[in-house]
C-alpha cells in the first residue's frame, strides 16, 4: 500500500514546474495584450500625427487665405479711394461746365426776354443782372434777370434744368426782393419767373402752381407759359 501511495503521489518539483509554467502562460497573454496595446497606441499616435499635420497645412492655408483675403481688402480699399478721387474730379470738372454753361444760357436768354414777355402784354425797359448784399438787414440774393419798367418787376432765375428745390429757392428769393424793395420805398408790383434749358412736366407744372411764369426752350427760341386758368401769376 505504501508504494501504490508513493506512485500516486506529485512530485514536489512537479507541481513548481506547473506552476512557474501557469505563469509563463499568463505573462505571455499579457505580453501578447500589451503588444495588442502598444500596436493600438502606435496606430492612435500615428493617426494624432496624421491629425496634427493635417491641420497644421489646414492652418497654413487659412493664414494664406487671410493674408490673400488682406491684400484683396487692401487693393479694394485702394480702388475705392481712386473711384472717389475720380468722382470727385468729374463732379468738379461738371459743376463748372453747368456753370459756364448757365451764364452762356443767361447771355442767350436775356436779350429776347423782354420781347417775349411784350407778347403777354407786358413793356419792361431795363433788364439786368443784380446782386443785393444788405449787411445792415442781411439781405443777400442775386438775381439772374431782373426786368424793370416804372409798375413792375419780373425775377427771373435761370437753370439748366430746374428742380423743385430751385422753384421754392425763387419763392425765398422773391420774398427777400420785396422785403428789401419795401425798405427803400418800392412800390411796385413784383413777380417772378424760372427759366431752364430743359423743364420736366412735374417741375414745370410745380412752378406755375407756385404762380411763376415759366420760360423754356421752342424750336430756335424759347417760349414764356403764363400760370392761368387754374393756376394765377402771383404777385410779391
Amino acid at each position: 500500500m505504501e508504494a501504490r501511495q508513493a506512485e500516486q503521489t506529485t512530485p514536489e518539483w512537479r507541481v513548481v514546474a506547473d506552476e512557474i509554467w501557469a505563469i509563463i502562460r499568463e505573462n505571455a497573454q499579457g505580453f501578447k495584450e500589451l503588444r495588442e496595446s502598444q500596436r493600438e497606441n502606435a496606430q492612435g499616435f500615428k493617426e494624432l500625427r496624421e491629425s496634427q499635420r493635417e491641420n497644421a497645412q489646414g492652418f497654413k492655408e487659412l493664414r494664406e487665405s487671410q493674408r490673400e483675403n488682406a491684400q484683396g481688402l487692401k487693393e479694394l480699399r485702394e480702388s475705392q479711394k481712386e473711384t472717389e478721387k475720380q468722382m470727385k474730379a468729374t463732379d468738379k470738372r461738371f459743376g463748372e461746365l453747368v456753370n459756364r454753361f448757365g451764364d452762356m444760357v443767361e447771355y442767350m436768354v436775356m436779350p429776347n426776354l423782354v420781347a417775349k414777355f411784350e407778347e403777354l402784354g407786358f413793356t419792361f425797359t431795363k433788364a439786368n443782372r443784380t446782386e443785393i448784399k444788405d449787411k445792415k438787414h442781411g439781405i443777400f440774393t442775386e438775381v439772374d434777370a431782373l426786368l424793370e419798367n416804372g409798375d413792375k418787376v419780373m425775377a427771373v432765375e435761370i437753370k439748366t434744368k430746374p428742380n423743385i428745390d430751385d422753384v421754392n429757392d425763387h419763392i425765398k428769393r422773391m420774398e427777400k426782393l420785396r422785403t428789401y424793395a419795401d425798405m427803400h420805398g418800392d412800390r411796385r408790383i413784383y413777380l417772378g419767373a424760372v427759366a431752364g434749358v430743359v423743364f420736366n412736366e412735374s417741375e414745370k407744372t410745380y412752378a406755375l402752381k407756385q404762380g411763376f411764369y415759366v420760360v423754356e426752350p421752342s424750336g430756335e427760341t424759347f417760349k414764356i407759359t403764363e400760370p392761368k386758368d387754374k393756376y394765377h401769376p402771383r404777385e410779391w
